[in-house]
Order: C-alpha cells, then sequence, then structure tokens
C-alpha cells in the first residue's frame, strides 16, 4: 500500500473521525464501523485534510476543473479546505460551492452557498464517505437545476466497500453507472482492515479479532461481491 493511504489511515483515527463499535447509519444499516468528517475541526487536521483530498483529486481528475461542490452540511468545510489546498499546492483557483438544506429568501439568497453555478461550470463533487449513494441521489438534481454543467467525478475519502441503494453493485459503481461520472476514494475499507489489523496504534490495537469478525460479517451482509 502506497505510503500516503497508510498516513491517511493513521490520521483518520488519531482524529477520532474513524471508529469502531456499533454503529447506526443514515442509510439505516447497523455497522461495526463509522467514519464522521465533522470530527476534523482544528486548523491543522483541516488544512492535513484539505491536502489529501486535493492530492487524490489531482491523481484521478486533474485540476481542468472550475468548482468544488460540497452537499450540505459536511461538504462544506470539505469543499473550503481542499480549494484552500489546490491554490497552495497546484497554484490553481477553484470555486467552492454547497448547497444550503434550506432555500434562504432573503440576503444572499437561493439553496446555494458560496459561488454560484452558471452554464459550462465543470464540477467536481467531494464528500466524507459515500455507503449507499443516497446522499448523491438528493445532491445530484439540486446541481442540474441550477445550470448546465458538467460533473466530472465525485470524490470521497473513504469507501465502504457495501451495495448501494440498489443492493447490487458498490455504492460507487452504482453512482458511475447512474450518473455517468468517475466516482473514487482516498483509501477503501479493505486497505483499512489490512492496514489496522492487529496492528497498534496509539498504544491499542484498534481492530482485534472481534472487531475484524463484526467487520467480516458485515460485509457478508452489504459487502460487495
Amino acid at each position: 500500500m502506497e505510503a500516503y493511504k497508510q498516513e491517511f489511515i493513521d490520521f483518520m483515527v488519531d482524529s477520532q473521525v474513524l471508529k469502531f463499535g456499533d454503529f447506526t447509519l443514515k442509510s439505516g444499516r447497523k455497522s461495526p464501523f463509522f467514519m464522521n468528517a465533522g470530527a476534523y475541526v482544528t486548523g491543522t487536521q483541516l488544512r492535513k485534510l484539505g491536502e489529501y483530498y486535493a492530492k487524490a483529486i489531482h491523481d484521478n481528475f486533474g485540476l481542468d476543473f472550475d468548482v468544488l461542490f460540497g452537499p450540505a452540511y459536511k461538504g462544506i468545510p470539505l469543499s473550503v479546505a481542499t480549494a484552500m489546498a489546490i491554490s497552495s499546492l497546484y497554484g490553481k483557483d477553484v470555486r467552492y460551492c454547497s448547497n444550503r438544506k434550506e432555500v434562504k429568501d432573503h440576503g444572499d439568497t437561493g439553496i446555494l452557498l458560496g459561488s454560484k453555478l452558471k452554464d459550462g461550470d465543470r464540477i467536481v463533487m467531494i464528500e466524507d464517505v459515500t455507503t449507499s449513494g443516497k446522499s448523491i441521489e438528493e445532491t445530484y438534481p439540486i446541481i442540474k437545476a441550477q445550470a448546465d454543467v458538467e460533473i466530472k467525478g465525485l470524490i470521497v475519502s473513504l469507501n465502504r466497500m457495501e451495495v448501494g441503494l440498489g443492493g447490487k453493485t458498490g455504492a460507487l459503481d452504482e453512482i458511475k453507472e447512474k450518473y455517468g461520472i468517475d466516482a473514487c476514494a482516498i483509501v477503501n475499507m479493505n486497505e483499512v482492515v489490512s492496514y489496522l489489523y492487529n496492528r497498534e496504534t496509539g498504544g491499542k490495537v484498534i481492530i482485534d479479532d472481534k472487531i475484524k469478525a463484526a467487520i467480516d460479517a458485515y460485509y457478508e451482509e452489504y459487502g460487495v461481491k
């Protein structure tokens, strides 16, 4: 595994963003692990996170795009931090845009936060994690309703490697098939489990035999076959 992926996994664990236990996800699934980008709360964490995303976007999509779109709410700081990192690392200015949960009818009106979208804009969507693809299903039509834009792809930090809403293929593959856009991640759960299993991190083993068994059972039900 590439060194930067190992660094990113350690970064998620150290930041208490990636946790293991018993969790109920937005999709309703019961999961033995949970990734919460809302736990990135310091300037240093957000700077590092933006740099990881910027490098992954550069490697997967290049820099020939105009807007980073982060779905509300967690996508808002992700889009801001990554836009700043792209400027710092590559000298490329891209705009950031997010949606609001409610349409604002005064001042800066509308459903968008940050840059407005205009015809011809090329967009990369940025999220923390995609479990079932439900978030994209909600956000995609909002973006397409604003202007005649091209969505070049979706970048997430963690590919949970489980089936999407259709229940047959992986969530990221399902997004590719349904919307015709590329979807990729900085790391996937196979890499996470392989790296952390029976390995001591911060003085303790993060994935022991019990957690590993729970993860294996979860993937028997929801994992990509």
